[in-house]
């Protein structure tokens, strides 16, 4: 998963929301040669503001539009006084297509978290402290954190995920796309050969692999009823994190689904004081 990434060229669009406290405008930028769309959130007042890049989680392509799977975060992390960009991914929403992006388990992804943080830090733009930025996911999104931490160590602050899927990538194929029927669990198995048959290709594309190499600071809320990505997840991730020595954080949450319904209140007030302390 290591390699060169390049991201770029943040331009701000149409204005899509403004409230008390922020502007919100559509945005797009490049990641390997790439344009990808986004939404994001400008504080007002004087900056320059940290900022967090957002990572959403699976939403079909076919109905995902600009923005959509964290617009909450979006919205308290702003008002909290964080430069919000949240990253439509390729194939998303007005981004560029890449057509090889699911069969190579999305890693593209991955890139483009890569390349937004890169994008803000080169911007130039007065709001923005580039010296100052953290990643915030959910579901799937919380993998993209989790291979944004190995493969570019050092290139953010700190980082918290929600309700994340499995650091392996096979047990994910398994659970949503093989176990559902979908077909490009076959075409993913003839490019790359079964965990099984491939047993190397699996272990170097799975970030519990190279925990060693993270150095930002990692937090994890998942709910106990999780009944998408079991917690039985997230605790071997930790303890994957904990055995390299890693400064890692589980909290959990007795009785909360996977989309933190009741308890999100208590989560995001953790969420801010950690970013807090890492990023101000």
């Amino acid at each position: 998963m290591r390699r060169e990434h390049r991201g770029s060229d943040l331009r701000l669009g149409t204005v899509l929301a403004r409230t008390d406290a922020y502007t919100s405008y559509a945005v797009t930028y490049e990641s390997d040669g790439l344009t990808i769309s986004g939404l994001m959130n400008i504080p007002e007042g004087k900056g320059p503001f940290p900022a967090l890049v957002l990572a959403h989680g699976y939403i079909d392509p076919a109905v995902y539009t600009t923005g959509r799977g964290l617009a909450r975060e979006q919205d308290l992390l702003a008002r909290e006084g964080y430069v919000v960009l949240h990253t439509d991914y390729r194939n998303h929403a007005r981004s560029d297509d890449d057509r090889d992006n699911d069969v190579n388990l999305r890693l593209g992804y991955t890139s483009d978290v890569i390349g937004a943080v890169l994008a803000l830090r080169g911007s130039g733009r007065p709001e923005i402290d580039g010296d100052r930025i953290g990643l915030l996911g959910r579901s799937m999104g919380g993998g993209v954190v989790y291979n944004t931490l190995v493969v570019a160590p050092g290139l953010v602050d700190a980082a918290v995920v929600f309700a994340p899927v499995s650091g392996r990538p096979q047990d994910n194929i398994d659970r949503f796309q093989r176990g559902e029927g979908d077909p490009i669990a076959a075409e993913i198995d003839a490019a790359h050969g079964t965990p099984e048959k491939n047993p190397e290709f699996w272990r170097n594309v799975s970030p519990l692999t190279f925990v060693d190499r993270a150095t930002e600071p990692l937090l994890i809320h998942h709910g106990t009823a999780d009944d998408t990505c079991p917690l039985a997840w997230s605790k071997r991730t930790v303890a994957a994190f904990e055995a390299a020595g890693k400064d890692v954080e589980l909290r959990q949450y007795q009785g909360e689904g996977h989309t933190f319904g009741p308890q999100w209140p208590d989560s995001m007030e953790a969420t801010t004081a950690f970013f807090e302390r890492h990023l101000r």
